[in-house]
């Protein structure tokens, strides 16, 4: 696979490094999650569970291995510093400053193993007026105006169904660590990487700045395209009280949409910009789809070249035959459900191991493996290194 021989040493816990380091480890990559001794990972526990394991953790840390160290004592710090001379990449998400005091920021690290590719992932960043600040996704997303124009049927500003910050700033990770291996491959030098979660969510909006960077101003959500404002692009509830989406603005859409429902004098307003100007349309349209239910419209629209979708409830989503067809859900012997994977290679493809580690399960032979001999172990043991 694409990752095989890379290893990569794991502190990070919650959503954005586990997500991240979970897709090096399905394309190839040894995950050593470092977890700590009293309880391990915090998604071990948070959610629905099955047999004792929850979906959360199954699904950021199959096939990792588990080393459960006790970072304050001088001891657990050794440990990890012998750890991070055999890897190639070091992962770490606590508030800054953290890892520094621990005696295992990028410094100590790179004294050990120069070539390191270093990632830290934050939600401010490593430096700036917010850098001690406690903050999760919701917080950051606040901060950077996202929530402004995330709005619900009441207009009011709420969390989206999708932990942005998280996702976005692991998946942006993903790249600064592959992109900094590629560079080490080519001159031998590895990196520090500070991503910062509201970083992420501001580089993820290029589309939605018009008004603000133009005008200067706040847009108004409802009147801006990708929200609401232009007609073929919005949300309608149906007779049932279920909804609907048509999710493209194209004029060819507008066109043949109008035209079958029988008001192709609206087609020109659909040439305006979103906002005010398209009113009537909308207006037509929250009055036509309320006449027929979700199911009567999906029936409806097969045979009409339109970009329509029903909006689905999540298990409706897993269960999508596209969902299936495309291996993004995958059954065990134990017949639990997994998160397939979304990266297609045609060659070495990524391959799914659901094994999943108990707290601290590889604890004993990875220290076996860095160079720790048996009465060695024991004296660790012994004082609760790990």
């Amino acid at each position: 696979m694409k990752l095989d021989g890379i290893t990569v040493v794991d502190l990070s816990l919650f959503l954005p490094g586990p997500a991240l380091t979970q897709v090096m480890a399905d394309h190839g990559a040894t995950v050593i999650k470092v977890e700590n001794v009293d309880g391990g990972e915090p998604n071990r526990v948070i959610g629905a569970a099955r047999d004792g394991v929850t979906v959360f953790f199954a699904n950021t840390h199959r096939s990792k291995r588990s080393l459960a160290l006790n970072l304050k004592t001088p001891e657990g710090v050794e440990a990890l510093l012998r750890l991070a001379e055999t890897a190639d990449v070091f992962v770490e998400s606590f508030r800054p400053g953290t890892v520094d005091r621990l005696g295992v920021g990028y410094q100590a690290v790179r004294e050990r193993a120069p070539a390191i590719v270093y990632l830290s992932i934050s939600a401010y960043g490593q430096s700036g007026p917010y850098v001690d600040r406690p903050a999760h996704d919701a917080a950051t997303e606040a901060m950077a105006g996202i929530l402004s124009v995330n709005r619900g049927w009441d207009d009011r500003p709420w969390l989206p169904a999708i932990a942005c910050a998280d996702m976005l700033s692991s998946n942006i990770a993903l790249t600064g660590v592959l992109m900094a291996l590629l560079r080490r491959e080519r001159t031998g030098k590895g990196d520090y990487i500070d991503i910062a979660m509201m970083d992420s969510v501001i580089a993820s909006m290029p589309n939605n700045y018009g008004p603000v960077m133009a005008e200067r101003r706040s847009p108004t959500p409802q009147d801006e395209r990708s929200w609401g404002g232009n007609a073929m692009y919005r949300v309608y509830e149906t007779r049932d009280g279920e909804f609907v989406v048509l999710g493209g603005a194209e004029i060819k859409f507008a066109t043949n949409l109008l035209n079958a429902l029988g008001r192709p004098d609206l087609i020109d307003l659909c040439k305006l910009p979103p906002g005010a100007g398209q009113g009537p349309v909308r207006e037509f349209l929250t009055e036509v789809f309320a006449t027929k239910t979700k199911a009567e419209w999906v029936t409806w629209m097969a045979d009409k070249d339109i970009a329509f979708a029903p909006v689905k409830t999540l298990r409706e989503g897993l269960d999508d035959p596209q969902t299936r067809h495309r291996g993004m859900v995958v059954r065990d012997h134990r017949g639990w459900e997994h998160l397939g994977i979304p990266i297609k290679f045609a060659d070495e493809p990524g391959r799914i191991d659901v094994s999943l580690p108990a707290h601290g399960q590889h604890s004993e032979e990875i220290l076996e493996e860095i160079g720790y001999g048996p009465d060695e172990r024991a004296a660790l043991k012994a004082k609760d290194v790990f």
